[in-house]
């Protein structure tokens, strides 16, 4: 993969977090980085005025500053900005956001140097990866602050990442044999302007949210196993006439997930007219969470392929001081898509309530010694807490704007916690989804000697490897994290 040339997808980015080595500058991308370089260098030698290059920064853009200045101008720009606030973000987020701004600054637009680029993606290599604090951004101008702490140790200051120890980056170039780097104009300014913290955190969580709604579905399909519910609202006729491309594709998952299922069979001549919802409407509630997935995943990916920092250095002789580093067009399906993962467990949860009430077949609280045995009834408390706290996190971040910069940067995105409450409710969700499948296998076992389908008994097994049938009163908390563990591990099979 080429920096600056070839298009990138969120799992281009995944892989090069995996094995840095594997992206690199060809000579096109090198021509690009050297040209934008050398007109900002004719900018700063001419007599045009260009933000950021020869100006101070925000409510300071109409101070000039001399040629002279201009390197120190720099430096003072990365060092007043790292101002962030909180617990550092994971290793792999601090990794995606050097891709994606490596990526960026690539494609010639921005006036960094080639001597920069190229040490961020030594850098990746060495794995020498910079300590960013999690909070501090307000999504517009970029994502001044964890940006700031992110090119900190190019100049020798802040700390980084050595394995899973933070080390003050001084040692960590001694190590390397490595000395800090001098900016030239512009470079400061093109180094922390851009998105690509909120786009990290967008990226980590589209990874995760893929899994989880084919997990979903897996989920739901061995609750209605257990749940011994109908598969007609599954059928293809129904959704042709409603075509939404989320609810088409659930319906038909549910439909080769539930292939085979003897217990299904035994629906078909009971009393049951339809089902909760929560089992029948599958398809239209995780489909509704798979369309948010697709339109986050395409604004994403079109982000990732952007130049996102300001100005935009078109020539020597042309400039633009515009809006690119906005993060409003990510906040607002970051927004969407954390709605649509909280309603992947609001679902689920109604799902699990199901499997305790004692209905059709089941014990109540799924235990066949209840009273003297409290069986699976708190396990339902942890989730609906846990859908509960969700729901709280749906607030939309992009429904607020603080101005700053005494008024320059009157409206801001706050997309940077648009970002991180998407990947919180991710988290939630596993161990919603955690308890449901708890049930759902405890569920199955009342329903023996029937067979599931295929796939739902292979899941059955996974389960079963290391969470056993419930009897008696146990320490049920571990038994949810030991499926939480599953989920995290990816180890649930969910292509169908």
């Amino acid at each position: 993969m080429i920096y600056g040339v070839d298009i990138f997808s969120f799992h281009d980015v995944l892989e090069i977090c995996k094995n840095p080595a594997q992206a690199k500058l060809n000579k096109k991308a090198k021509d690009q980085i050297l040209r934008s370089q050398e007109n900002v260098r004719q900018i700063v030698e001419s007599d045009q005025c260009v933000y950021g290059i020869n100006t101070g920064f925000g409510p300071l853009c109409d101070t000039k500053i001399s040629a002279d200045e201009t390197a120190r101008l720099q430096y003072n720009l990365i060092i007043s900005h790292a101002v962030g606030v909180g617990k550092p973000i994971d290793k792999e987020l601090s990794k995606i956001m050097m891709i994606a701004k490596v990526h960026a600054l690539s494609k010639g637009f921005s006036g960094v140097s080639l001597e920069v680029i190229e040490r961020m993606i030594l850098m990746l290599e060495k794995n020498i990866i910079p300590v960013v604090p999690e909070q501090g951004s307000v999504g517009a101008s970029g994502d001044l602050a964890p940006l700031a702490h992110l090119v900190l140790p190019l100049l020798g200051l802040g700390q980084v990442w050595d394995g899973n120890a933070i080390v003050e980056t001084s040692k960590s170039l001694k190590k390397h044999q490595l000395k800090p780097l001098s900016l030239g104009p512009k470079e400061g300014l093109g180094l922390i302007n851009g998105t690509q913290f909120i786009l990290a955190h967008a990226i980590k969580g589209l990874e995760k949210f893929e899994y989880l709604l084919d997990l979903a579905d897996v989920t739901a399909a061995m609750s209605l196993e257990a749940y011994r519910g109908s598969a007609s609202p599954f059928k293809k006729e129904l959704h042709e006439i409603r075509p939404f491309e989320g609810s088409k594709k659930v319906a038909a998952r549910m439909v080769k997930l539930l292939k085979g299922s003897q217990n299904l069979k035994a629906h078909e001549d009971c009393e049951r007219v339809q089902d909760p919802y929560s089992m029948r409407c599958v398809p239209q509630v995780h489909g509704a969470s798979r369309n948010a997935y697709v339109h986050l995943k395409n604004m994403a990916e079109t982000e990732l392929n952007s130049v996102t920092d300001n100005p935009i250095v078109l020539s020597a002789s042309e400039s633009i001081s515009g809006g690119n580093f906005h993060g409003q067009l990510m906040a607002l399906p970051l927004d969407y898509a954390t709605l649509a993962a909280a309603e992947l467990g609001n679902i689920s949860d109604r799902r699990s309530y199901l499997l305790l009430e004692g209905k059709y077949g089941l014990p109540r609280l799924l235990t066949e010694s209840s009273g003297l045995n409290s069986g699976f009834m708190i396990p339902q408390y942890t989730a609906a807490a846990l859908v509960t706290e969700n729901k709280t996190l749906c607030f939309p971040a992009s429904a607020d704007s603080i101005p700053t910069s005494l008024g320059q940067e009157d409206h801001v995105s706050m997309g940077s916690i648009s970002g991180r409450k998407f990947n919180q409710v991710l988290g939630n969700l596993v161990n919603i989804l955690a308890v449901e499948l708890m049930f759902a296998a405890q569920g199955l076992e009342f329903r023996r000697p029937a067979k599931c389908s295929k796939i739902i008994e292979e899941n059955f097994d996974i389960l079963r490897s290391r969470v056993k049938k419930l009897e008696d009163d146990r320490l049920i908390g571990q038994d949810m994290l030991a499926i939480a563990d599953l989920i995290n591990e990816r180890k649930f099979v969910v292509k169908v």
